[in-house]
């Protein structure tokens, strides 16, 4: 009997180990069902758009499917890849904020980079146009109305607007996509950073803005480029997606794309928000402020080789502490400048004329001279972010 016994507990804990590794397999595989997939890895959807053509990529290091580069990949699978469009930063992601990045070849390749971001006007000129027919955009964006990459993008459909070329979206996350802040940009202060009737934060995928810019007429003399845009899998707009590369060298991490939209001000001011240290964006800091415990000092790195207040101690706030519930919970949060703007009491003399073209408008600024709150000067754009979501409605690819 204890033998019967015995192989009777032997079936049920092989039994158990068996549903065990059954529920694990479930439990994996429901994972991968719920993992966001981007446009690139859903070849199916645009390689036969490619078959027979000329192909230009616009991308950059973000480009990744899986382990391998979108270029890579395209070139394993024999697509006629004639050219490369690079963004501000470069191909490879390295170069400082505003750095002239001079055309070049990609060395794994030997394919044409053609630069944006290389001093002139930011849009290609008529010889690389004549190179492809099809130009394929992956690139990751962090969904800001004065992150460049967006602006590059559009300049390269009003060209193809006007050559004739087609232009594939491969879309990727936005991971600000889950809301919507700052003002319209008023566009008497259209600039290189700031290129669109859109808020500050505007919540969109660049495929979702795409279809906008096509929609709205926002090309130049009305035009529409042909586009299509392959979505990604099981993304909404409340997806806290995070980035497995990081975007540009001054945003690392999670917590500096979530704090940027609140930080970016700094630019146009003395202060650091320090770039030059392991902490861009999450922290800043000028000498001349006084009252605080924290101090940190800007040295010059790789990705911010000349940064504001380079190699002089600044004192200020740090705000790597924060969670991402409380960054969230606060948007754009203007306290940031406010407090730097206060404490250092230089008057108008903390403001350089950059100011307006991050910020969009004129009476932010004024605002914060007159002495209002964060909360104040915020309801003045409350009526933008409710007309922008209307307009915006149309193109949305993603639930809410």
């Amino acid at each position: 009997m204890r033998i019967i016994c015995f192989k009777r507990i032997d079936a049920m804990k092989k039994l158990f180990l068996f549903l065990s590794l059954l529920a694990c397999v479930w439990v994996v595989a429901q994972a991968n069902d719920c993992r966001v997939v981007v446009g690139a890895e859903r070849t199916s959807e645009y390689y036969p758009a490619l078959e027979g053509q000329r192909v230009a990529v616009f991308s950059n290091h973000t480009g990744m499917v899986g382990d391998r580069h979108l270029v890579d990949m395209l070139v394993a699978d024999g697509v006629n890849v004639s050219m490369i469009f690079s963004p501000e930063h470069g191909f490879r992601g390295d170069a400082d904020a505003g750095e002239h990045v001079k055309g070049s070849t990609d060395p794994k390749t030997g394919i044409r980079i053609s630069s944006l971001y290389d001093g002139r006007s930011g849009r290609p000129s008529a010889e690389s146009m004549r190179t492809f027919d099809v130009l394929l955009v992956d690139i990751q964006d962090v969904g800001l109305r004065y992150y460049t990459y967006y602006i590059s993008m559009v300049k390269l459909m009003d060209a193809c607007a006007e050559f004739g070329r087609k232009v594939i979206v491969l879309d990727r996350p936005n991971p600000n996509g889950h809301y919507i802040d700052g003002p319209i940009l008023d566009m008497k202060h259209k600039s290189g950073v700031g290129w669109l009737p859109v808020p500050v934060v505007h919540g969109l995928t660049l495929g979702e803005l795409a279809r906008m810019v096509n929609g709205e007429h926002w090309l130049s003399e009305g035009r529409e480029c042909d586009l299509a845009v392959v979505p990604c899998l099981n993304y909404t707009h409340q997806t806290h997606y995070v980035l497995p590369v990081a975007p540009s060298p001054n945003l690392p991490n999670m917590r500096s794309i979530y704090l940027y939209p609140s930080t970016c001000y700094f630019e146009a001011t003395p202060v650091s928000l320090g770039r030059g240290t392991d902490w861009p964006f999450q922290v800043y800091g000028h000498p001349d402020m006084t009252g605080y415990d924290f101090s940190f000092t800007p040295r010059s790195v790789p990705g911010a080789k000349n940064p504001p207040q380079l190699n002089k101690t600044c004192h200020g706030v740090d705000l790597t502490g924060l969670t991402d519930e409380e960054i969230w919970a606060r948007g754009i949060n203007l306290e940031y400048i406010i407090d730097a703007y206060r404490n250092l009491n230089w008057g108008d003399r903390f403001f350089r004329p950059f100011f307006e073209k991050l910020i969009g408008v004129d009476y932010v600024r004024k605002m914060i001279e007159a002495g209002k709150s964060a909360d104040e000067i915020k309801s003045m754009w409350r009526d933008d972010v409710e007309r922008f979501r209307e307009q915006r409605r149309p193109y949305l690819l993603y639930e809410e």
